[in-house]
Parts: C-alpha cells; sequence; structure tokens
C-alpha cells in the first residue's frame, strides 16, 4: 500500500489528531486514525499492515456486547480504569490501565469489552493484518511495566520480554518526562508509525522539520531508513505514545 497524503518529505506522512475521523454516542467517544465503520477515505485505509487505531473512550457500565471478527490480529493498549473482556473461546477477565491485550480473530471469534466499573475508561484498540488466513484464534494478555525513559517493548517475535502476534512486527510504548530526549529504539522492519496517547513531542532529524509539537492523538508513518530521524525530545510531562515497527 502506498502511504497516504504525504507531508513536505516523502518518507513521512502526518496524520493531526483533529483530522481522525470521530465517532460519538451516548456512551462512546472515538477517534479513529484509519477508515472505520461508517468512515470512508481511500487516502486512509491503513499504513502498511496497520488497518486501525482506534483512541476510545468508554461510559461507566456501558461497553461492546458480543460482536464477531476474523482474520484480524487485535491488540488492547489500556490507558485509563479498566474493562472486562470475555469472548466464545472462553477467555475473560478484567484489562486494566497498563495492561495490553492481543487477540487473534483467526477463524472466527465473537468478543465483548464492558466497563463494568464505576469510572469511565481509555483505550487504543489496534488491527493487524495477519500474515496468513485461517488461523486457530488466540488469546493473551499481560501487564505492561512502565519504566519512565525506557522504550518497553509490547510486541516483537524476537524478543522474550514481548509478545507476539500472527505477523512480525514490533511495538513499544514510551513514557518521557519533560525536557528530556531519546533515540530510536532497534526497528527491524522498513516502515514505522508513531502515535501519540498523552503529553507533547517534536522529532529532530534531517527530514522532520514538519514535525514538531506533536501532541494527543497525533501519528505519523515514516520509513526509517529514509526519514533521518535522530531523537525524540519531550515538551510535557504526561508524555505517552506508541512505536509500531511494521513489517509488509
Amino acid at each position: 500500500m502506498s502511504p497516504p497524503k504525504i507531508t513536505n518529505h516523502p518518507a513521512l506522512v502526518f496524520r493531526p489528531a483533529q483530522e481522525r475521523f470521530h465517532s460519538v454516542l451516548d456512551w462512546l467517544d472515538s477517534w479513529h486514525s484509519f477508515s472505520f465503520a461508517d468512515h470512508h477515505d481511500p487516502d486512509w485505509m491503513g499504513y502498511g499492515p496497520l488497518r486501525v487505531i482506534n483512541d476510545d473512550t468508554i461510559s461507566a457500565g456501558r461497553g461492546f456486547g458480543m460482536h464477531p471478527h476474523r482474520d484480524m490480529e487485535i491488540i488492547t493498549v489500556m490507558i485509563e480504569g479498566e474493562l472486562q473482556h470475555q469472548d466464545s473461546a472462553g477467555n475473560s477477565g478484567v484489562i486494566q490501565a497498563g495492561d495490553v491485550q492481543r487477540m487473534s480473530a483467526g477463524t472466527g471469534i465473537r468478543h465483548s469489552e464492558i466497563n463494568k466499573s464505576e469510572q469511565s475508561c481509555r483505550l487504543l484498540q489496534i488491527w493487524i493484518e495477519p500474515s496468513q488466513q485461517g488461523l486457530a484464534p488466540a488469546y493473551e494478555q499481560r501487564r505492561i511495566a512502565l519504566t519512565d525513559q525506557t522504550w518497553i517493548p509490547v510486541l516483537d517475535p524476537h524478543n522474550r520480554e514481548a509478545m507476539a502476534i500472527a505477523r512480525p512486527i514490533q511495538l513499544w510504548r514510551l513514557r518521557l518526562a519533560q525536557g528530556k530526549s531519546i533515540e530510536l529504539p532497534d526497528l527491524a522492519y522498513p516502515q514505522a508509525w508513531l502515535q501519540m496517547i498523552n503529553g507533547a513531542i517534536s522529532i529532530s532529524g534531517a527530514n522532520a522539520a514538519s514535525l514538531s509539537n506533536l501532541g494527543r492523538g497525533d501519528g505519523f508513518g515514516f520509513y526509517p531508513a529514509q526519514a533521518g530521524i535522530n531523537q525524540i525530545h519531550s515538551s510535557s510531562n504526561q508524555t505517552d505514545l506508541l512505536l509500531f515497527g511494521l513489517n509488509q
């Protein structure tokens, strides 16, 4: 897939938070980085194998009832609060802030996601195309220790500290204090996508001049070998982000 809506350099593509698709129900506030449900734009169908990044806020006592998925890798990153998961394969449990869940829908699975707490919750739900269709459904959930100033591996087929899905990709989470800077981790794949959760950053590098003052909800895709990105600088005391290494 060719990258959508290029910035002023062909190695970079920027998705401003305010330009994402927005769905609002009486119990759900959801921002979609890419085309989703009734929101469709042929320029924003995904980035490489990355098909969905939904930033969902779910009201207390509400959520998604049982619904089906097939042939998709679904990752849930809990940001605030908690969510009750139940699926047709017999898996159930509470996903709390700091937890990451991965579910391979494979040949077909049904699941529900309900916020049974008394507070609203916030999560990122991510869909990635598997390398192969028709696989057996699978499920895993882990607590990810969020150490500040360090790239925390979430998904990586070559790292025993991380989970793996049915596609060779990498995913890190980073929390960075105000005034701190960090270099990119070792990206093993040709494409990358950075998604801001909270806070604010700027990017230094030969071709990254247009990527300063990135904030909550902003995202950008890039080719590490071409983009010339050197460091990420935090200008907020609440900087929190995800970084994907993507393999077509």
